[in-house]
C-alpha cells in the first residue's frame, strides 16, 4: 500500500509540474503548439482573371497575405489566424459574357468558400453595380479595386447602412478624368495645341471618362474633332486614324481596357500620324509594352491609375511592392505588371487585416466599420476613404491616394512626367506635330 501511495504521489507530481511547462509552450508557440491550428481567415478574390489587371491583382493579394502570414498572420480576438486565398474567374472581361454570369460566380464563391471578406472584385462597372445587392444580401466586407465607375459611389449615398460593406480602393472613372484633364490642359497651355480627338471602349467607365472630358474640352477651348467608340474586342481604329488625319487631330487620347486596344498604337505608327497619343491604354503599360508593340508606343503619355507597376521614391511601400512583386514572381513578370488593379490590391490586404484586428472579431459589420475608419500609408499613398466609400485620390501622397503618368522614349523607357512631385521630366511633342 505504502509503495503503490509512493508511486501515486511521483505520478502525480510529474503531472502536476508537467503541467505549467505545456502551458508555458502553448502560450510560446501559439495555438498550433497546443492543439489544432487556428481556423483561417479567409479572403475571396471574384473577378476576370483571364485579364492582365485582374490576374495581377491575385498575384498582388497573394504577395502580401504571404507577406502578413510570415509575421505570425492576423490577430483577432486574441488568436494569431493565418489569411488563406480562394478565387474564381468571373471571365467579365471578355466579349459577350453576361453580366448574370459573373454574379453567378461570385455567388458561388460566397456561398462553397465562405470568405469572411472579398478583395479585388468587380472588373467591369456594370458587374460592380450589380454585384452590390449580392455583397449586401450576404453581409461580406468587400474592397473593389478595379472597376471605376462614379455610380458606385452614387449608390452608397442613396443608402449607406445597406452598402456599409463595400468600399473602393482603385481609382474612380472621374479622379482618372480630373487627372487627363490636367494634363491636357498643361500641353495646351506650354504648346499651344487645341485640336483633340477621343476614342475609347464602349464600356459604362470609359464613356463616363470620355463624357466628363468632352463636356470639359469644349469648356478649356478646345477643338472637339471627334469621340470615337468601339465595342469590346474590336481589332480595326483605321477609321479613327482616317478622321485624325483629315480633322488634323494633334492629341489623340484613348480611353481602353482591352488587350486588343494596342492594335490602335500600331495603326498610328503605320500610318505616320503626327498626334501626341495620351490616355489609357492597358497593355501599353508594361515595360515591355515596346518590344511587344516594336516601339509603336513611342511619344505616348500612358497613365498608370495606381502606383504599383512603376515605383515611386516619394512612395516607400511602392518601392517596397515593386521589388518584392519581382522577387516572388519573377523579374518577367514585374515588367508585366498592369497599370490599374496590382497596387491598391495589394494594400487592401492590409487595409481589411488591420480592420479585422482592430475590430477583435470577424464580424462583417464590425470589420466594415473598422475599413471605414482606415488611415494608413500603403503603395498607392495615403488610404483614407470619404464619406462614400471610395479612397481620396490627390496629388499629393502626404494626404492622398495618387495616379501618375509616364511617358515611352526610345529605347524603351518609361519617364514619369505626372504628377510634379514624382515626374522626371516635362512631356516632350513628337516630330512633325502641326501646331
Amino acid at each position: 500500500m505504502t509503495s503503490n501511495g509512493e508511486v501515486r504521489t511521483v505520478v502525480g507530481w510529474r503531472v502536476a509540474s508537467a503541467i505549467p511547462l505545456v502551458v508555458l509552450v502553448a502560450l510560446l508557440l501559439g495555438p498550433a503548439a497546443g492543439g489544432a491550428p487556428a481556423e483561417p481567415i479567409v479572403l475571396g478574390v471574384p473577378t476576370a482573371l483571364g485579364s492582365i489587371e485582374g490576374a495581377d491583382s491575385l498575384r498582388a493579394v497573394q504577395l502580401a497575405v504571404d507577406e502578413i502570414n510570415a509575421r505570425g498572420g492576423v490577430r483577432v480576438g486574441g488568436v494569431q489566424r493565418p489569411l488563406q486565398v480562394v478565387s474564381i474567374d468571373t471571365r467579365e472581361h471578355e466579349p459577350g459574357i453576361p453580366i448574370h454570369d459573373a454574379l453567378a460566380a461570385l455567388e458561388k464563391l460566397i456561398t462553397e468558400r465562405r470568405p469572411h471578406a472579398i478583395v479585388v472584385g468587380a472588373f467591369r462597372s456594370e458587374v460592380l453595380l450589380a454585384a452590390m445587392d449580392v455583397v449586401a444580401r450576404y453581409r461580406v466586407p468587400y474592397v473593389v479595386t478595379i472597376a471605376m465607375t462614379p455610380a458606385f459611389e452614387a449608390r452608397i449615398a442613396s443608402d449607406p447602412a445597406k452598402y456599409k460593406y463595400l468600399f473602393r480602393m482603385g481609382l474612380q472613372s472621374e479622379y482618372f478624368a480630373g487627372n487627363l484633364a490636367r494634363v491636357l490642359g498643361f500641353v495646351k497651355s506650354r504648346f499651344g495645341l487645341s485640336r483633340v480627338q477621343f476614342v475609347h471602349q464602349d464600356v459604362l467607365w470609359a464613356k463616363g471618362t470620355v463624357g466628363f472630358l468632352e463636356t470639359w474640352a469644349r469648356q478649356a477651348g478646345w477643338t472637339l474633332v471627334s469621340a470615337d467608340a468601339y465595342p469590346t474586342g474590336a481589332t480595326d481604329f483605321s477609321a479613327s486614324v482616317l478622321r485624325a488625319r483629315t480633322g488634323r487631330t494633334q492629341v489623340l487620347v484613348p480611353v481602353f481596357d482591352m488587350p486588343q486596344s494596342g492594335i490602335l498604337l500600331k495603326q498610328v505608327q503605320g500610318a505616320r500620324l503626327p498626334v501626341l497619343v495620351l490616355g489609357f491604354i492597358s497593355p501599353a503599360v508594361p515595360a515591355d509594352a515596346w518590344q511587344t508593340f516594336e516601339g509603336a508606343v513611342d511619344g505616348m503619355v500612358q497613365f498608370v491609375a495606381e502606383p504599383g507597376p512603376i515605383a515611386i521614391r516619394a512612395l516607400p511601400k511602392s518601392v517596397h511592392f515593386n521589388r518584392a512583386y519581382g522577387q516572388k514572381y519573377g523579374e518577367a513578370a514585374r515588367l508585366k505588371l498592369s497599370g490599374h488593379g496590382p497596387g491598391p490590391s495589394y494594400d487592401a490586404v492590409y487595409v481589411v487585416a488591420a480592420a479585422m484586428e482592430r475590430a477583435g472579431t470577424l464580424d462583417p459589420d464590425r470589420v466594415a466599420e473598422e475599413i471605414r475608419k482606415t488611415d494608413m500609408e500603403g503603395a498607392i499613398g495615403r488610404i483614407r476613404f470619404n464619406d462614400r466609400h471610395q479612397v481620396v485620390y490627390g496629388g499629393l501622397p502626404t494626404q492622398t491616394a495618387i495616379s501618375l503618368a509616364f511617358q515611352w522614349r526610345a529605347p524603351g523607357r518609361r519617364v514619369v512626367v505626372y504628377p510634379e512631385m514624382a515626374a522626371e521630366d516635362e512631356i516632350r511633342l513628337p516630330a512633325g506635330i502641326a501646331r
